[in-house]
């Protein structure tokens, strides 16, 4: 059985501006996984992904990976599974 997750994860550093949103929304592509991510104020990036825990939880290392240079810290907290979503996209 596949066990379903949600997290909610902060990305705090140099993370707006420098096609952040842009990476995540296409590295979300190469997972099972639905949700967003978005700017939020104070300069941090915040990421909403739900689907199979291996799927999200490889997400967010990946993302992890990719924008490294510019994240100085990642705050992830299990979230409830909304079921809102049908994509990953960007929310301005």
């Amino acid at each position: 059985m596949i066990t379903k997750v949600a997290r909610l994860v902060h990305f705090d550093g140099l993370v707006q501006g420098v096609g952040f949103r842009y990476a995540a929304n296409t590295l979300a592509k190469r997972y099972a996984i639905t949700g967003y991510v978005q700017n939020v104020p104070g300069g941090l990036v915040e990421l909403y992904a739900e689907g199979p825990q291996e799927d999200v939880d490889e997400f967010i290392d990946a993302v992890r990976e990719e924008m490294g240079e510019y994240i100085t810290n990642v705050d992830v907290q299990e979230a409830p599974i909304s079921g809102e979503y049908t994509r990953f996209m960007v929310k301005y």
